[in-house]
């Protein structure tokens, strides 16, 4: 009789190219529990450990004994890429379904039903696509070998806002047929997530394996600097000597994108990754990094699970992930075939502030979740209909429906969405404990910072690893092993990136859908002759030069006051860096509730610094808009619409500078410039502070 273990240790040796591989603690005994008992594992193991193995090894020994394709949830394009690449080595016939190979469905359904692929890729999105869940899906399930749910602790409370379509995975493994093994694998959970993950699996029968975190290959260290100009400072100085290739994680894609461009011109071969990089180029700067073509991506979470460079030589943070757990599963990215890597971080004293922002714009929201319900019958509503119905941005929007999908109230269809009649509540105990939990583990991360014991079982310990002990390695452990000197030619490199000014403001060329619905007759392109021209912005909130600055001065509870000297010359060198095909001949300013002295101040700053007549403010009709900024565009429209009047400007000839504060969804300045533009501006250039984005 075969020996089980030596017919799996074989397809291991061939799924590694290593003719001497053995399987390293846990890994056997999960497949053997998948693959001759039939049952429900969770394999929690630090990243580089082997997961992967598990459920291909265990897939092709189903497929021997006959079984169906395996289904694995993936939640990354990145990770899907790697997952098939890393499948056909070991002889597996694995394809994707996902957003970015729609043209390949035809074809990966037809193999499906030859019975030629051994293991099928799907998001956890693809799972509530109409035709693939009501045409395709079903029949998998009935045929399927094996379910593995990678990167499972986005099943549980913890990967809410990442993915709210993993708590579908609960349904999916409910009505699996009996006996079909199912597998979940993470490298970062707590015990709470354990416990969660391991419930929806099917509770006490699910067989728990679990392995120490520590990675003995990488030496944590956090560097305090004091602002962003000495970060970047920093990195300017000492980048190159970092060990190979890596990934330098920011909170957010502005911050990404000028860290980037600092590099790149300062000769460093440095790109941004983020969720602005359309998947072609994602695609390339993957390969790239992993071929040492580049120096470093510059990257946002987009880059994150999954990511396979087994020889990424560091990982460095400007600014701090918001939990331990997080940041955990970020570093685990570097030196996971390698004897060492260097992991940095250093912090920001606005990550606080960043974290919250983020934490709140994915918490649903009660009243609007029940508009959304309100507002849905049993005709399929589009998201765009949707947005002509309820005050909510259309990310935003969308995240709400996959939860009340979810929980459901309402479900997904061909056209779009339809109510379920079904009572829905919201579940303010459990929205709460997500809430108090992302604080501590907020909390965690800003102890992690300061803390004076070593760092590695600081996260072990964060992660509930009873085997945490001291790493030897980390700063902590044996002192500071990153230089922290920066070169004065480096300070005054990032000090001139960081005062850089300039953003485009894109104008608004085509009005909502549905605004009949909410009392304004228009449709369809704005008139070429009512629109504005390509503005200006000083800079984005996000920035890190003068978004700084702007978030003070735009933060709640700032009291209005006059620009400084110093805003009111860089809003100058916007002007005279901005190319216009005719220069104003006039400054009109916008009326404002918020911040009329600033508004004021910088008109009169422009007006002095361009000897330009200031013909004042728009006058404000109606009450002047109402409600409050943000919104989604068709509410927004109809909160400034008509709410302006040019009456009593006297305009010269030619284009007229238009002033305001703020642009979020830029329909202020759309609805302002067409009416100067009927009061007979030739064009409107409009220039505000900041972009919220």
């Amino acid at each position: 009789m075969t020996d089980p273990r030596a017919s799996a240790r074989q397809i291991l040796r061939t799924l590694v190219g290593n003719d001497t591989a053995d399987f390293h603690d846990g890994q056997y005994e999960a497949i053997d529990a998948l693959v001759n008992d039939r049952r429900r594992a969770l394999v929690v193991q630090r990243t580089g450990w082997g997961k992967s193995a598990v459920y291909f090894v265990a897939t092709l020994l189903l497929r021997q004994r006959g079984a169906g394709p395996t289904i694995l949830v993936s939640p990354l394009l990145a990770l899907m890429r790697d997952q098939v690449a890393a499948a056909a080595r070991a002889g597996v016939r694995a394809v994707a379904i996902n957003s970015s190979n729609a043209h390949e469905w035809s074809n990966v359904l037809e193999q499906l039903r030859s019975d030629e692929v051994d293991v099928l890729l799907v998001s956890p999105e693809r799972l509530n696509n109409p035709s693939f869940r009501d045409e395709q899906l079903p029949t998998l399930i009935a045929r399927a070998g094996l379910l593995v749910v990678d990167e499972a602790h986005c099943i549980s409370d913890w990967g809410h806002d990442f993915r709210p379509d993993y708590r579908r995975l609960r349904d999916l493994i409910a009505a699996l047929p009996l006996g079909i093994p199912v597998l979940a694998t993470t490298a970062t959970a707590n015990s709470r997530v354990v416990a969660d993950v391991a419930e929806q699996l099917g509770g006490t029968e699910v067989l728990t394996i679990r392995g120490p975190l520590a990675r003995a290959s990488l030496r944590l260290g956090v560097l305090r600097l004091p602002d962003a100009k000495a970060r970047l400072a920093w990195l300017l100085t000492h980048l190159g000597e970092l060990p190979g290739s890596g990934i330098i994680y920011a909170l957010t894609v502005s911050a990404a994108e000028d860290t980037a461009r600092l590099l790149r011109e300062a000769g460093h071969e440095v790109h941004a990754y983020t969720g602005r990089t359309d998947t072609a180029e994602r695609e390339q700067l993957e390969q790239r990094l992993k071929a040492n073509d580049l120096k470093a991506l510059v990257a946002t979470s987009a880059l994150g699970m999954g990511f396979d460079k087994p020889d990424l030589g560091f990982v460095l943070h400007l600014g701090a992930p918001s939990s331990p757990v997080a940041y955990y599963q970020q570093v685990g990215r570097a030196g996971r075939a390698t004897e060492n890597a260097d992991v940095l971080l250093l912090p920001g004293t606005e990550d606080a502030a960043i974290w919250q922002y983020f934490a709140t714009s994915s918490m649903p929201v009660e009243a609007k979740a029940n508009a959304v319900i309100a507002a849905l019958g049993s005709s399929p509503l589009s998201t765009p209909a949707l947005e002509a119905r309820v005050d909510l941005r259309r990310t935003p929007l969308e995240l709400l429906l996959k939860v009340l999908d979810v929980d459901g109230a309402v479900n997904r269809v061909s056209g779009g969405w339809v109510s379920t009649g079904s009572p829905w509540s919201y579940d303010a105990e459990r929205y709460g404990r997500i809430a108090a939990a992302r604080e501590t583990e907020q909390q965690a991360m800003l102890d992690y910072e300061a803390t004076s014991g070593c760092r590695m079982e600081f996260l072990q310990r964060a992660l509930d690893d009873e085997l945490a002990v001291p790493c030897g390695r980390c700063d902590r452990c044996v002192g500071a092993w990153y230089p922290t000197d920066i070169e004065p030619d480096a300070v005054a490199t990032a000090s001139g990136s960081l005062d850089r000014v300039g953003v485009a403001l894109d104008p608004r060329a085509q009005w909502p859908g549905g605004m009949d619905r909410l009392g304004v007759p228009v449709r369809g392109n704005i008139a070429t002759a009512e629109r504005a021209e390509s503005g200006r912005a000083l800079a984005r909130l996000t920035d890190l030069g003068w978004g700084g600055t702007l978030r003070d001065l735009f933060a709640s509870g700032t009291a209005d006051a006059a620009a400084s000297p110093a805003l009111i010359a860089a809003c100058v060198r916007v002007l005279g860096d901005w190319g216009w095909a005719d220069r104003p001949s006039a400054i009109v300013s916008m009326p404002s509730r918020r911040h009329p002295l600033l508004i004021a101040s910088v008109a009169e700053g422009l007006a002095t610094a361009g000897r330009l007549p200031l013909l004042g403010e728009l006058g404000l009709t109606g009450g002047g808009p109402v409600g409050d900024a943000g919104g989604n565009s068709a509410y927004r429209l109809a909160a400034v619409w008509d709410r302006f009047s040019a009456d009593g400007l006297e305009l010269p000839p030619g284009p007229v500078l238009l002033i305001d504060d703020l642009a979020d969804s830029r329909w202020t300045v759309t609805v302002a410039a067409r009416q100067l533009r009927r009061a007979g501006a030739s064009a409107v250039l409009p220039f505000v502070l900041a972009l919220r984005a």
